[in-house]
């Protein structure tokens, strides 16, 4: 199903797709979306869900983690074996009691989540938040374009990133924290902070850059269990400590 009721005029409306079995809550996400001026489809299982979203990519899912048949994290995982849902930005829905599935589904690259029974409203902050960031990093161009940390390097045109001459695989979100990491080596922020400096969130769960962060570790780290790059700073936060001194900007010429 698809919903055309966008404002007339409205500034590059995104499609949408929600998948959720429950028409009321699809109806009225659906709704407050296209009052916002987005293009929304809808499906009311995973499978479902699955086609639309393969068929016609959407800029981003709003996904209900308890679907009939194919649930909400299998759906997620399967979109992110997919070269085309790989990045695919993607907000859940999730019930208060299902914080391991919420955790999980963070785990698998979800973006951000909201929590039933939540405020329509608070969902379209939150979709706005996913899109400005991932529009952001598909159309910036910055001077600076080439960031190497150590053995790292990080693409932001491109949104690219390396270790070692190996292709990290990351989310937007993991993409943005390493890119803001990179660029401030040495310095110590708490879950806060990297909420509000890196995603621009002024409200949420810290448990979100928890699971973000543990994320990256996985895939920049040569032992995430015991993890030299992005460090823990007790009583803190994190801090990312390039694994050799070496760090250029700018073309990667020396800073």
């Amino acid at each position: 199903m698809n919903l055309s009721t966008a404002p007339a005029g409205a500034p590059d409306p995104a499609r949408i797709l929600v998948i959720d079995d429950d028409p009321t809550v699809a109806e009225v996400v659906a709704g407050y979306l296209a009052r916002a001026g987005h293009r929304v489809d809808r499906a009311a299982d995973g499978a479902q869900g699955l086609a639309l979203a393969r068929a016609h990519r959407p800029d981003l899912l709003v996904l209900d983690l308890m679907l009939p048949g194919i649930d909400g994290l299998e759906v997620l995982r399967r979109l992110r074996a997919d070269a085309q849902g790989a990045d695919l930005p993607v907000v859940m829905l999730t019930a208060k009691g299902e914080e391991t599935d919420r955790i999980l589904g963070l785990e698998l690259g979800a973006d951000d989540y909201v929590t039933k029974p939540f405020s329509p409203r608070e969902l379209v902050l939150r979709v706005q938040s996913v899109l400005r960031r991932s529009r952001a990093g598909a159309q910036a161009r910055p001077s600076g374009a080439l960031v190497v940390s150590g053995d790292v390097a990080l693409d932001p045109q491109a949104r690219r990133a390396h270790r070692a001459g190996r292709e990290l695989r990351l989310t937007l979100r993991e993409f943005d924290l390493l890119a803001f990491l990179l660029r401030h080596p040495h310095t110590s922020f708490s879950r806060q902070e990297l909420m509000e400096r890196v995603w621009g969130w002024d409200f949420g769960d810290l448990s979100t850059v928890t699971v973000h962060v543990r994320r990256l570790r996985e895939k920049v780290e040569d032992d995430p269990a015991a993890p030299a790059l992005i460090t823990t700073v007790w009583g803190v936060g994190y801090r990312y400590d390039p694994a050799r001194d070496v760090q250029r900007d700018v073309q990667g010429e020396p800073a």
